[in-house]
């Protein structure tokens, strides 16, 4: 064997208790695994790894990740591959970089700078999924990567920023731009129910387009169209909606959120547990944190955002419809807010793309806006007319009883939403996975250790429909992570969002080690990973 994993407290992804055993990997799968006391020579190899008192698990899935540049600026990628994520999916909340022409390629690298920087770093020299899936694959990655198509940059192709319905011809055009996403090897599409232009699709769209992922036995992955005032209804639609059109769907960062939504976690899995029984295909993914975190401009209202980014700037420098932004989201709720009038001292700023503005990073809106003796609003039209749109921010409008009450539910993963960008980013990125086993399995005991796992590695191998990741299991893939379960723990904080976890020394993609001895090796075994299957 090319390794032998001696003495490991296996958890296997499945659930079930755990067991002390060997576990042998060859040529990046495992080949055998040898449960303590079982008869016969123990397995050898060409390296022994000690792994008395760590537990081994699959490697961890982050079904909700924001990486889509970064995978390519940053080759150590610590953030994600030191927590034992050995995949990502990308492509998310409707926004993304393939496919795309040179117009919606300006385009959509403008409108999500705030996630991912402007991109001037980097070669786009891709315009289709399947290329920028073969470019991750001859660059070389950290981690594994799988795509979802997204569905607002498909509208942006092929209708622009209107808020209108798309003709006969555009629907055609973005069918076909779904159908060659997903045959070039996306896993479904996403979509950004609350930001433009993706938002300015009706349901008789989606639909039209959930019919096309489903053809290839894909998902759908909807940030639907309010997670405040109205939320319940926007579940309703998504079922509802993935139902007629025979699609499986998956709920990205399913919370309830805002005040309107304290204490409701059971209607949500009420809701869900009814179309489940009833026959639906539906899973979900949440972060273990209370804040959400987005882009400023992503709270305006759809009408000021209608035409790109230069028309939002153009609406912000005009006092008369700068004051109609103000009232919609102060006085009336926003779309953008989830039908939620704005509460300033819940806008943290967590970065700036203009590093003149840095001072305002770790303040709210409204702290920053009695430092400077003036109305919230004068502070937050100036932080988005001067930041070019850039500025990302943290949303403290959570629940933590909610947050617990979902993490427990039957079809529920683990998904980071890690936006890696600004100068303090949301813990989230760096200590998603580790908070769940450290604070919420261990501490908490909310999930047993050996349900966690499960939630973190097979749930979301089976949504993605991999036949050979997401259980400790021989023939499977060497997709492994090594971790003290007595000591595993998160190390970003709000205060310091960049520090590494704890208590996770080793993690093997393809069985070769990427992090070792806590260190993150020069390893890039990451390759995108491809849907091969079809509904048919």
């Amino acid at each position: 064997m090319d390794l032998v994993i001696r003495d490991a407290t296996v958890i296997d992804g499945t659930a079930t208790p755990s067991y002390r055993a060997d576990v042998a990997v060859t040529d990046g799968r495992i080949a055998e695994i040898h449960p303590e006391d079982s008869p016969g020579p123990r397995p050898t190899g060409t390296r022994t790894v000690d792994a008395g008192g760590l537990a081994l698990s699959p490697g961890f899935i982050d079904m909700h990740a924001h990486s889509d540049l970064a995978l390519l600026r940053d080759p150590d990628h610590s953030a994600k591959a030191a927590q034992g994520v050995t995949l990502e999916v990308l492509g998310q909340d409707g926004l993304s970089y393939a496919p795309v022409d040179d117009r919606t390629l300006a385009q959509v690298r403008r409108s999500i700078s705030g996630w991912n920087g402007d991109g001037e770093d980097i070669d786009f020299d891709w315009r289709t999924v399947g290329g920028y899936l073969d470019r991750l694959d001859r660059q070389g990655i950290a981690v594994n990567a799988a795509y979802l198509i997204p569905q607002g940059t498909v509208r942006m192709y092929a209708v622009g920023w209107d808020d209108r319905p798309a003709t006969a011809a555009e629907l055609d055009r973005m069918r076909q731009l779904v159908d060659q996403g997903m045959r070039e090897g996306a896993v479904g599409m996403s979509s950004g129910l609350t930001y433009t232009p993706g938002m300015y699709a009706d349901d008789a769209e989606l639909t039209e387009l959930c019919r096309v992922v489903a053809a290839h036995g894909g998902y759908y992955c909807p940030h639907h169209r309010s997670y405040g005032a109205g939320a319940l209804e926007a579940y309703e639609e998504m079922v509802r909606l993935t139902r007629s059109a025979g699609c499986s769907l998956h709920l990205a960062h399913a919370t309830m959120n805002f005040g309107v939504n304290e204490g409701r976690a059971p209607d949500l899995l009420a809701l869900l547990d009814d179309a489940l029984d009833a026959g639906a295909d539906i899973s979900l993914d949440t972060y273990p944190y209370t804040p959400g975190c987005t882009t400023l401009v992503a709270m305006l209202p759809s009408w000021a955002s209608e035409g790109g980014p230069e028309a939002v700037l153009a609406r912000l420098a005009d006092a008369d419809t700068a004051a109609r932004i103000r009232h919609d989201l102060e006085i009336v709720g926003s779309d953008g807010c989830h039908g939620v009038p704005i509460e300033w001292d819940t806008i943290e700023i967590s970065g700036t793309g203009a590093p003149a503005l840095a001072g305002y990073v770790g303040r709210t809106v409204a702290e920053s806006a009695a430092l400077r003796g003036e109305e919230p609003w004068v502070t937050a039209r100036r932080l988005l007319v001067e930041d070019r749109l850039g500025t990302t921010i943290l949303q403290h409008v959570g629940h933590e009883e909610n947050v617990r009450q979902i993490m427990r539910h039957r079809v529920h993963t683990g998904g980071s939403d890690g936006i890696l960008q600004g100068d303090k980013p949301h813990p989230r990125a760096y200590g998603t996975f580790p908070h769940y086993l450290g604070r919420y399995a261990r501490e908490l005991g909310i999930l047993s250790l050996e349900e966690c796992v499960a939630h973190l590695t097979s749930r979301p191998a089976a949504r993605l429909r991999l036949p050979d990741r997401g259980l400790v299991r021989e023939g499977y893939r060497a997709d492994l992570v090594l971790f003290d379960p007595a000591t595993v723990a998160a190390g970003s904080t709000f205060e310091e969002p960049r520090v590494l976890p704890y208590g996770i020394p080793h993690v093997l993609i393809d069985g070769c080690f990427v992090i070792e001895d806590g260190r993150r090796t020069q390893v890039l075994a990451g390759r995108a990973v491809r849907s091969t299957g079809s509904a048919a």
